[in-house]
């Protein structure tokens, strides 16, 4: 039994010594920007798959590390350089906490790492558990609508690793919520964007191209595919917030001025169809549930980006454009099976939506099979019910 022992021990502790001598470094690249951090020390680097809630509590009381310190530290400088909102700067805590601790070899620790990190950053974040499994939630009061949120003390917590596992039945496998040790972190985390920030590597060039009252048009468009993997998990929320997600720097520059030069000296309803067209013929339609399994809300970049794209993508990108070209007043609408848009001119055509006692004609930038007009609506939707998801007011006049 002794010998059983003595060998559990040395496997324990050459394991232990192996796992520290892979954390020396952690390299981190954002936006072709790089970020490294030196451990002149090694900290306690353990597998917490497995463990129990007791075992778990003890390493967390222990990660005060002053080398996890310089490192938070570090990422929060990158963060203010490089203006990350809080969901991208959370894709770099993923990055650092998948170097500290792989997901796919430690998901427990690498889970730890990721809540330390976040709250050594300042978010009121919390772990919550059950016998086998790990649920990292943070503060945040933004409406979201597929992934688990809890309630407590008033506030607002979203699930940020919950795509990991699925589905969760929470009824059949309750969890619980681990004490906060030390001062709480209180700032809120939010998923809006205001900013992505400028790609320093060499971006692709992709080629958009549709056709417009017999004349084809060429689009070269400078496109970042890294966004892709920053917004994989983004989660569903309002049709708004997804919508004003702006543009790249590079994307906004080999875009924007070429469009406005097509419509340059085009009236603004004949500019808004041309948009409405663009928007429509230069990518595939495919559903989300074809291409995800699931509703999936683009913003007007991954709408860009992405290969194929639904109505609710379309309307996001042709909504930005005529924001960023016109900015007229817009008025999103859904439907049971469809989501539109309707933009008010300075007088109405064809079929009206009225909203707030002012006149918005439909301009439905997704492909049919019966080619629409502006002031067209498919007969099919003539009269089904409809709701306003967002009303869009300009901010210059």
């Amino acid at each position: 039994m002794k010998l059983v022992n003595i060998i559990c021990f040395c496997v324990l502790w050459f394991t232990t010594l192996a796992t520290r001598a892979q954390v020396r470094e952690i390299r981190l690249n954002s936006f072709g920007d790089t970020l490294q951090h030196r451990f002149s020390e090694a900290f306690a680097v353990r597998d917490l798959n497995n463990c129990g809630q007791s075992d778990l509590m003890t390493y967390i009381r222990q990660m005060e590390h002053p080398e996890l310190r310089q490192l938070t530290e570090k990422l929060m400088g990158f963060k203010q350089k490089n203006q990350l909102d809080d969901w991208l700067y959370y894709q770099l805590v993923r990055k650092a906490a998948g170097q500290l601790a792989p997901k796919e070899n430690n998901y427990q620790l690498y889970t730890v790492f990721k809540w330390y990190l976040l709250s050594a950053s300042g978010y009121d974040a919390r772990l919550s558990v059950n016998r086998e499994k790990i649920l990292f939630y943070v503060h945040c009061e933004d409406p979201i609508y597929n992934i688990p949120l809890r309630k407590e003390e008033g506030k607002q917590y979203v699930c940020l690793n919950y795509h990991d596992y699925g589905f969760l039945d929470f009824q059949q496998t309750p969890f619980t919520w681990l004490p906060v040790i030390g001062a709480q972190a209180s700032q809120p985390f939010t998923y809006r964007i205001h900013h992505i920030p400028a790609e320093k590597q060499p971006l692709q060039e992709r080629l958009i191209q549709f056709q417009y009252n017999n004349h084809e048009y060429d689009f070269r468009v400078k496109v970042n595919p890294a966004l892709i993997s920053y917004f994989r998990n983004y989660p569903t929320q309002d049709y708004e917030q997804h919508f004003n997600i702006p543009l790249s720097q590079e994307t906004y520059a080999s875009l924007i001025p070429s469009l406005k030069k097509k419509i340059a000296k085009l009236p603004p309803l004949d500019g808004v169809e041309f948009l409405m067209h663009f928007t429509r013929y230069a990518f595939l339609f495919k559903p989300d549930t074809e291409q995800f399994g699931m509703e999936k809300r683009f913003s007007p970049e991954l709408t860009l980006l992405s290969d194929g794209s639904d109505c609710e993508d379309r309307v996001s990108l042709f909504y930005y454009l005529v924001k960023e070209l016109y900015d007229l007043p817009m008025v999103v609408l859904t439907y049971p099976k469809h989501v539109s848009i309707a933009v008010q001119f300075h007088k109405s055509y064809g079929s009206t939506i009225e909203y707030n006692g002012r006149k918005f004609t439909i301009c439905d930038p997704t492909p049919q099979e019966k080619e629409l007009r502006i002031g067209e609506v498919l007969p099919s939707l003539l009269h089904e019910p409809y709701a306003i998801a967002f009303a869009y007011e300009p901010s210059r006049k």
